[in-house]
């Protein structure tokens, strides 16, 4: 429908549309410019006032004769803002209202004119918790979207740089961005993605950037590991994009999707590349090989455990030698779960709290634990191990599809022997070496710096 040239006809159709009586925050003001009637529309919370009392002041000072004809030439003569717009259809009135920006109908005028002075609520752009560096900027990702590609835009300072504003869903109207550099992007992937995204304007993205990877690739439920890196760093999502990758950002969403990724794209971190690169190196490596380690570490440890005449004399001491009460198998099974329960506990608990808990579960799974009978001192100890080395790479997805690969390792172990040891290990890698990218590209493929 079209916005009519009548006011009045405007404002019983805005108030059709939309609950302006029902619900506080949609604000309808109701001015007189140059002599005609007009209104205001607007989101309470998403307003700058102090531009709004500016625009209003400029308006009242006009006067009838200065009135132009069009709703064109009246937004270049009067608003004396940077973003303005002038719409005739009350689709497109309705979705920037409903953004935030404010609409502004007059007498005569048969277009509506978009004044986009609206201010999101956003924290600072702190450094993030979870992929923090020892060296480097301390910035980091917000909900804000338009902070979000202000953080890359300083970043790179190219032409090629293209930051592509797309809308997914008929409520929520989510904006989400493709950025990527125009000579260096595989134009394939762009397009499937362009259209892919296109494509979703019936779905709503109820669980943000999650929503958005479950619609771009529906992935098989049987490999866990993940087809997206996440990061909340706008010098890592530089880094890719000047790689020739693609970043996608959502709004309201902290981090950044950064596509196609392979398994060596998951275990890098910005700390390998702020240090000199020897340094860079070794922490590739190190990271690397305890990435390994928390897979096979407790599955090794429950075969010789089962097999204890294949250790050889100067391991000897890996033996367990206290009373086995519970088997060696569901002891570390009720430890990975144990340790999963600590986690999701310490999610909620009060940040005053944290500290005096943890040493407390400390204590309690560790000393109290073993006398009672329940674990033996090894299997804590490796345990241990694995829980602390899980957070030696910083990606979430990853870390628990390395988990489910030890607890199947574990599982087959226990049921197999090395049979099933050396089954679970064929799986791992199969997992890894037959899985794609969003792409179609191997998932062991390095990117090329």
């Amino acid at each position: 429908m079209k916005v009519s040239r009548i006011v009045q006809e405007n404002i019983a159709y805005m108030n059709e549309l939309l609950p302006v009586q029902e619900s506080y925050d949609i604000v309808e003001r109701d001015i007189v410019i140059g002599g005609r009637e007009s209104c205001f529309f607007f989101i309470d919370g998403f307003m700058k006032d102090e531009v709004m009392s500016k625009l209003m002041d400029t308006f009242f000072k006009i006067t009838e004769d200065q009135m132009p004809d069009t709703a064109t030439e009246f937004s270049r003569s009067f608003v004396s803002y940077v973003e303005i717009d002038t719409f005739s259809e009350y689709d497109k009135v309705i979705k920037n209202l409903l953004s935030g920006a404010a609409c502004l109908f007059v007498e005569g005028y048969d277009a509506c004119i978009i004044i986009d002075s609206r201010t999101y609520p956003a924290r600072n752009v702190g450094e993030p918790e979870q992929d923090k560096s020892l060296r480097g900027s301390r910035d980091g990702f917000v909900e804000t979207i338009v902070f979000n590609t202000a953080l890359i835009r300083r970043r790179i300072r190219d032409p090629h740089l293209t930051m592509k504003m797309m809308e997914i869903g008929k409520s929520s109207r989510t904006d989400v961005v493709l950025c990527y550099m125009s000579d260096r992007v595989n134009t394939d992937l762009l397009a499937l993605l362009t259209r892919k995204i296109e494509e979703m304007q019936d779905e709503d993205l109820k669980m943000n950037q999650q929503s958005l990877a479950e619609l771009l690739f529906k992935r098989k439920w049987y490999n866990p590991f993940p087809k997206f890196k996440y990061t909340e760093r706008p010098d890592t999502a530089t880094a890719c994009l000047l790689e020739g990758k693609i970043v996608l950002m959502v709004d309201t969403s902290p981090s950044a999707m950064i596509l196609p990724t392979s398994i060596f794209d998951m275990i890098e971190e910005a700390n390998d590349y702020y240090f000199p690169t020897l340094t860079g190196i070794y922490l590739k490596l190190s990271r690397s090989l305890i990435t390994i380690m928390t897979i096979f570490l407790t599955p090794l440890f429950l075969l010789f455990m089962q097999n204890p005449k294949w250790i050889p004399d100067i391991f000897e001491f890996v033996l367990v030698r206290d009373t086995v009460n519970i088997p060696l198998y569901f002891q570390l099974l009720l430890l990975e779960l144990a340790i999963d329960g600590l986690r999701l506990a310490a999610l909620n608990t009060p940040s005053m709290l944290s500290t005096p808990l943890s040493v407390i579960a400390g204590i309690v799974m560790g000393e109290f634990s073993v006398k009672s009978g329940w674990f033996n001192s090894e299997v804590m100890l490796y345990m241990a191990f694995v829980a602390v080395a899980n957070y030696t790479q910083p990606n979430f997805e990853l870390g628990y599809a390395l988990k489910f690969m030890r607890l199947l390792l574990l599982t087959l172990t226990a049921l197999f022997d090395w049979v099933g040891f050396a089954a679970g290990c064929i799986i791992t890698v199969c997992s890894i070496c037959f899985n794609r990218t969003v792409s179609g590209e191997s998932y062991l493929k390095i990117s090329k710096n």
